[in-house]
């Protein structure tokens, strides 16, 4: 029935990092209690945490703390957000097996979020790639505001790949994520956004995708960017997230919900329900309050074969 869906799918783990930075302030060994019980789930990329200053995000404050105190497990890579030279120097002295740089195709929001236009980010990316690679360090950029933007509306599709493009070309990043930090994105905008990505040359191999579930879009959006090809996507462990600089974002769509779907339409994940589930649960323990995962709530679908005729 599925037949052009991809056979695997790897899902990242965002939500001590990006789901964290919109919670007060959890401290330092709660957070490495958090990474480390997703660490045993079967995940392979875990974003664990985000060098900025701690006065612009306060709940990320004690990121080199966190990044020291995890317990490694092998075969998982442990990512770090940077926005500047002094946060990705930071996470190299750490050991972050991946760096993410991070612009927004908005400018409104790029400046809310770095201050500054789109076109210095490209100017940073260069610069920090650079860096990363001359540490061996691979980089992802991330091009936020991709299916749409709070302050500036629609996004055009192909804005986002000609920036795509230049990130690539003249960034030398090694992949690239595209987050819809407004959560605007539906099947049309997200079709859209590839089938543009797909003009400019762009190899499907290399986008993730990075969908929040502000209009409960965010499994349908997985499904139709499967059927044209995509195989990465970013989740937060109990649906938590948003962006504290885009008013009005939720939680981005949840792991566990994700990994539902995803394996029940025959693709592997390699990770384990039960266990991610229960790291929903710690989820819930550390912020107070209840998640939006629904698979956190009801469990797993299970697959029930009928024998007897029926009556």
């Amino acid at each position: 029935m599925f037949t052009d869906l991809p056979d695997s799918v790897e899902i990242r783990e965002v939500g001590p990092r990006d789901g964290l930075q919109n919670e007060t302030t959890i401290p330092v060994g709660e957070r490495i209690a958090l990474i480390d019980a997703l660490s045993a789930t079967g995940l392979t990329a875990i974003e664990a945490a985000s060098f900025v200053h701690p006065k612009a995000i306060p709940p990320m404050a004690g990121s080199a703390e966190v990044m020291r105190g995890i317990t490694r497990v092998p075969g998982v890579r442990y990512r770090a957000l940077v926005p500047n030279e002094r946060g990705a120097l930071d996470a190299l002295a750490c050991d972050a097996d991946e760096l993410e740089v991070v612009m927004s195709i908005s400018e409104t929001h790029n400046r809310k979020n770095i201050n500054m236009a789109p076109d210095e980010s490209v100017k940073q990316i260069i610069e920090l790639t650079d860096l990363a690679h001359r540490e061996e360090t691979p980089v992802e950029a991330i091009l936020s505001t991709a299916f749409g933007c709070a302050y500036e509306g629609d996004i055009s599709p192909t804005r986002v790949a000609y920036y795509a493009r230049r990130v690539l070309d003249e960034g030398g990043v090694d992949a690239l994520s595209f987050g819809d930090t407004s959560g605007m994105a539906t099947p049309r905008v997200v079709v859209e956004l590839l089938d543009a990505l797909e003009v400019e040359g762009i190899d499907i191999s290399r986008i993730g995708l990075h969908f929040h579930n502000t209009r409960n879009t965010g499994l349908a959006n997985i499904m139709v960017a499967m059927q044209k090809g995509v195989s990465r996507f970013d989740a937060a462990i109990g649906g938590l997230g948003g962006c504290p600089y885009s008013p009005g974002a939720t939680g981005n769509v949840a792991t566990e919900d994700v990994v539902h779907m995803v394996e029940d339409l025959g693709a592997t994940t390699g990770i384990d329900l039960d266990r991610l589930i229960h790291c929903g649960q710690l989820a819930e323990e550390l912020v107070g309050r209840q998640l939006p995962a629904q698979v956190l709530r009801s469990g797993p679908r299970t697959r029930t074969v009928v024998t007897e005729e029926p009556v």
